[in-house]
């Protein structure tokens, strides 16, 4: 008799982003298997144990167990958080050099076990090392994603629901872009509700439209705030992630605001940067190319030519 096909995802990386990703991943009961791998093997063994004694209190069971790249052969999903983490200070792109060596080798050793699945970048700088991931695993463009601006987006939508005093929820609002210094806000499209964001500060005269400029320069630096304070960001990140993973393997064709590479849409082309797709089992299943006004045009043309000079370097 034949065995049901399981969802397995590999996370490579149990550091705190990836411990992270796993214990909400177990906590939403979201796929059967979960293989962890890290250079410290016996780091990986301990998260694994640990993991597994919270089992009984998990919503569905999911066997998770340390492993080996040759795991990754039957793997539905590759998610890597491995990588030299954000210093205080320290800007995502100044990451690149030191993180795309490390990456280059863990790709090629995923490859070398037959894997023919989706990769799941969260390390920064993420757009630069999602391309990279692309580029050395020869896989198809729809099949590497990058977390993108899913964070970013999460962040300003609680901070406009907090300032609206509204459900977070029933926040629609994205940021787009690197995630990193040169992201923007899509005020044009922002909706509070099924009311756009300017009609309702049109219509709460109290509201002033100076504070939105507050709230995102908030949002965008909110990760050097919580790195000053507590030494990292991982919370956040792993619980995005986790939501990436369900739109992929639920077959949700939910849009998110992820690293997904460009040809041709928003006048660009050759680069992942963060912008609205539909995610579904096949991994992303379309850009979504929203109307831009000229603000938010040159922005974004300004975010990928950053991106882009940044590339040079480490992209052969």
């Amino acid at each position: 008799m034949n065995k049901e096909k399981v969802n397995r995802i590999v996370l490579v990386g149990t550091g705190a982003v990836g411990c992270s990703y796993a214990y909400s991943l177990i906590n939403q009961g979201v796929a059967e298997e979960l293989v962890l791998i890290d250079v410290n093997e016996a780091k990986a063994e301990g998260e694994a144990m640990d993991l597994n004694h919270g089992m009984p209190f998990a919503p569905s069971p999911i066997h998770v167990w340390s492993g080996s790249y040759q795991d990754c052969a039957t793997a539905d999903l590759v998610v890597i958080t491995a990588g030299l983490a954000q210093k205080p200070g320290e800007t995502r792109l100044e990451l690149v050099e030191k993180n795309t060596k490390i990456f280059k080798q863990i790709v090629k050793s995923i490859m070398e076990s037959g894997f023919n699945g989706i990769f799941l970048v969260a390390t920064n700088p993420v757009d630069i090392l999602t391309y990279v991931t692309w580029k050395e695993s020869g896989l198809p463009k729809e099949r590497v994603i990058g977390s993108g601006t899913v964070l970013d987006s999460a962040r300003l939508r609680s901070a406009l629901g907090k300032y609206f005093n509204v459900d977070t929820r029933n926040v629609h609002a994205a940021i787009i872009g690197e995630h990193g210094d040169t992201e923007l806000p899509i005020w044009s499209h922002a909706m509070i509700g099924i009311e756009h964001l300017n009609a309702v500060l049109k219509r709460k005269g109290d509201l002033k439209k100076e504070c939105l400029d507050e709230i995102f320069v908030n949002v965008r630096d909110a990760a050097y705030q919580i790195i000053e304070r507590k030494g990292a960001t991982y919370y956040g990140i792993g619980m995005s992630l986790v939501r990436i993973t369900k739109a992929i393997l639920n077959n949700e064709n939910s849009i998110l605001t992820v690293s997904a590479y460009l040809n041709g849409e928003y006048g660009q082309s050759d680069v992942y940067i963060g912008v609205p797709a539909v995610i579904n089992r096949s991994g992303i299943r379309e850009v979504v190319e929203i109307e831009l006004n000229e603000k938010e045009t040159e922005q974004f043309n300004h975010s990928v030519s950053v991106l882009k000079e940044t590339m040079q370097s480490v992209i052969e």
